[in-house]
């Protein structure tokens, strides 16, 4: 059960191009004040989604919701979206650009000016004011479109691959400022490929596949949902014959000549896998097996469609 109430809400949402569907009947809820993973392989339909809640394309059926009531063209104000593939104007001056794309989203020139001095100062660009878009690498050009995204304060925050072209020290200033930015009140809609970066940020996530979502919850639920029940044992001596409710997986020497093993069990838990070893070896440590984001993403896409 969420402890917030839905912010926004996507409810049956059907998007077809000729005789391609790229969406079928998506639906799932975005807490308020949360970072939410939107997931799924290329051509999944993720794209479609972003479009439909940026209000670029409309659904064929279904709605999106915000706040609790449909979408207006004056809720794209309320909107920050850095797309995949970037909208910066290659010829335009930094500043002269972050100031346009400010007033475009509705502030004054006053309040313009001072977001985005507020913003070059925060990503410490000050010296790019003069800049052309061209003149950057990848890298910069990120961060300025980045600080367009976020300079009008939007409520509703869509980053589409964003660490696209960053090391990984600005990539962990963009992980900082996100988490900065969900603590203020922003809602984060994350589209990414890269799982690390989804264990680390979301609360929630949806994996759509082939139009559907095959995969929608608590990223912690979510996981424990696809545990095993296998626990890695480290530990020095012989291990005894397991009695039944126990699989020895696999086992395997360490270079400083420990022993290792991999433990399913079928019933019961940690506590009786020690039990049943503890006095045959010494134990350095037992520790769960919990699959990461890339494997079940993985294991997910790849599951027969029903």
């Amino acid at each position: 059960m969420n402890p917030n109430p839905p912010f926004l809400s996507v409810q049956n949402v059907v998007k077809r191009y000729q005789q391609h569907t790229a969406l079928s009947g998506v639906s799932f809820d975005i807490p308020q004040g949360s970072i939410f993973g939107l997931l799924g392989p290329n051509g999944a339909g993720k794209t479609t989604l972003i479009r439909i809640i940026n209000q670029i394309i409309g659904p064929d059926e279904g709605q999106i919701l915000l706040n609790g009531k449909p979408l207006t063209p004056a809720d794209t104000r309320r909107i920050g979206y850095l797309p995949e593939e970037r909208g910066l104007y290659k010829k335009m001056k930094i500043g002269e650009q972050a100031l346009y794309l400010a007033r475009l989203r509705g502030l004054s020139a006053a309040d313009a000016r001072k977001e985005v001095k507020y913003w070059f100062e925060k990503f410490e660009i000050q010296s790019w004011w003069n800049k052309k878009v061209e003149e950057l690498s990848k890298g910069m050009q990120q961060k300025v479109q980045f600080v367009c995204t976020v300079l009008h304060k939007p409520e509703l925050i869509i980053l589409d691959e964003p660490f696209s072209g960053f090391d990984p020290i600005n990539a962990d200033l963009l992980k900082r400022e996100i988490l900065f930015l969900r603590e203020q009140g922003a809602t984060i809609i994350f589209s990414t490929h890269r799982m690390e970066s989804v264990e680390e940020l979301c609360e929630r996530i949806a994996l759509i596949n082939q139009s559907k979502v095959v995969l929608e919850g608590n990223t912690r639920e979510i996981k424990r949902q696809y545990s095993t029940n296998t626990f890695l044992l480290r530990y020095e001596g012989t291990l005894p014959a397991l009695s039944a409710g126990f699989e020895l997986l696999d086992s395997k020497q360490q270079v400083d000549g420990s022993q290792e093993a991999r433990i399913q069990i079928g019933s019961g838990g940690a506590n009786e896998l020690l039990q049943e070893v503890i006095g045959s070896v010494r134990i350095h440590a037992l520790e769960e097996q919990i699959p990461n984001f890339n494997e079940i993403f993985i294991r997910t896409v790849k599951a027969p469609m029903s």
